[in-house]
């Protein structure tokens, strides 16, 4: 089984951040199946992996490339990271009085 290297700070603020990912995935990749992220943000990546035409399957994926699973990955996380970083800028150029770059 593949071990999570990356850690939050906050452990109560996974539950948040993966419906965050999930809700930024849905609207970016305009995504309107039976996922809801409310109830499993984490399904969103079955939906993305079969648009992608990845064989992502529940449990074991021992078989998937590097790139098929590099595919998925980039495109939940991805979003995920400009999302984060938009909203940052914006924050930042609020306390400094200025318009949000």
């Amino acid at each position: 089984m593949a071990r999570r290297r990356n850690r939050i700070l906050v452990p109560e603020a996974r539950q948040v951040l993966d419906r965050l990912k999930c809700e930024l995935v849905r609207e970016e990749q305009g995504l309107t199946n039976t996922v809801t992220c409310s109830t499993n943000p984490n399904d969103i990546k079955y939906e993305v992996a079969e648009q992608l035409g990845v064989p992502l399957l529940q449990g074991d994926n021992g078989d998937l490339t590097t790139r098929q699973a590099g595919k998925v990955g980039g495109q939940l996380g991805g979003s995920m990271v400009r999302k984060l970083v938009e909203i940052a800028q914006q924050k930042l150029a609020e306390e400094n009085g200025k318009e949000p770059i």
